[in-house]
């Protein structure tokens, strides 16, 4: 089963219910969101974390939860990578990101982990050559109440644009799972900012009609009229 795996997808976040509705663990939730839309196997415990395996389009996936809390996310992933002989460059890592207003979405491969806890366990054990999905989940405003803010529960008012964000997630991960950033990124931003409808528009008619009285007139006398103006 393991020989022809394609993609590795890892969801950041920290185990345990009491950490699981809050903004750090965004990663975890895009991951639930995917086995569930895509008929992924049934979590079960290996490489530290939690793990599923399914189908996105036609690449075989797997799933990777890393169960270390956050901080030593790169244990689990490090594991899961040398058992799947796989690159860095098939990892795709998806984390909070403070950098980025709520709701919004960026992929990016390489780079420094911006003080990221789980993105500099990673850069440690696999090196930094990997693929992220950047989940923006805005800034408290002042550094020293970061570690406060991702260790907290989404607002309610965060609720709508989360379901979209996680929506758009799941239905572009086929494009990921491809190769196809671009595509993914079209998937999240059609739940992000849905097309208007189109302004209804009166049906078109003879200059000469009112919607209360149809004009009635002949041709010859409709131009015995144009003239006679």
């Amino acid at each position: 089963m393991y020989g022809t795996l394609m993609k590795l997808f890892v969801g950041l976040g920290n185990p345990g219910a009491k950490y699981a509705g809050n903004r750090h663990n965004i990663g975890y939730m895009a991951m639930d969101r995917i086995a569930s839309d895509h008929g992924f196997s049934p979590w079960r415990a290996k490489f530290q974390g939690a793990l599923a395996e399914g189908r996105l389009g036609s690449e075989k996936v797997t799933l990777l939860k890393p169960e270390t809390f956050m901080n030593l996310s790169g244990q689990s992933v490090g594991e899961a990578m040398r058992f799947f002989k796989l690159d860095p460059a098939e990892i795709i890592v998806f984390h909070d990101e403070l950098d980025l207003a709520p709701g919004k979405c960026r992929v990016k491969t390489g780079g420094g982990h911006a003080g990221h806890n789980g993105l500099r366990s990673i850069h440690q054990h696999i090196g930094e050559a990997y693929q992220r999905v950047r989940l923006g989940i805005g800034h408290p405003g002042h550094k020293d109440r970061v570690a406060n803010y991702v260790l907290s529960d989404f607002a309610k008012s965060d609720a709508d644009w989360l379901e979209d964000l996680l929506r758009g997630i799941s239905e572009g991960a086929a494009d990921l799972a491809a190769g196809d950033a671009p595509g993914f990124m079209n998937a999240v931003a059609r739940r992000m900012t849905p097309p208007k409808p189109k302004a209804a528009t009166a049906p078109k008619t003879d200059m000469a009609e009112t919607a209360s009285e149809p004009d009635t007139r002949t041709s010859l006398q409709k131009l015995m009229d144009k003239f006679s103006k």
